[in-house]
């Protein structure tokens, strides 16, 4: 797993996990959303042994509700593992405090 955010900086191997979509005024789509491109891929939960075989472009409005009708909702019991949103705040506040830049803007990789 990575945080790195430029793509160059990130080993091809590696998990990216984008924290920034958590900062304030961005703007997140929930499961089972779909994109707005020709391809109309579907945000769509996969379960962590799916991790090296699936990828976005597997994930259509064509082929979710197949996958939807074998797997079920995977997204379902995500409230029951409920964690505490203060070490984000207080590292917020501390980057903040610190000068640290906002991060770009996703389109600039």
């Amino acid at each position: 797993m990575t945080t790195a955010w430029w793509r160059k900086d990130r080993a091809p191997d590696q998990l990216f996990v984008d924290y920034n979509q958590n900062a304030r005024d961005h703007t997140i789509a929930c499961a089972h959303s779909v994109r707005g491109t020709p391809a109309a891929t579907v945000s769509t939960p996969i379960t962590w042994a799916e991790v090296d075989d699936v990828l976005p472009a597997d994930c259509t409005i064509a082929t979710v509700p197949d996958r939807f009708a074998k797997f079920g909702d995977v997204h379902e019991g995500i409230g029951d593992a409920v964690f505490s949103l203060e070490p984000l705040l207080e590292w917020a506040a501390r980057d903040e405090r610190e000068g640290e830049p906002e991060p770009p803007p996703a389109d600039a990789e």
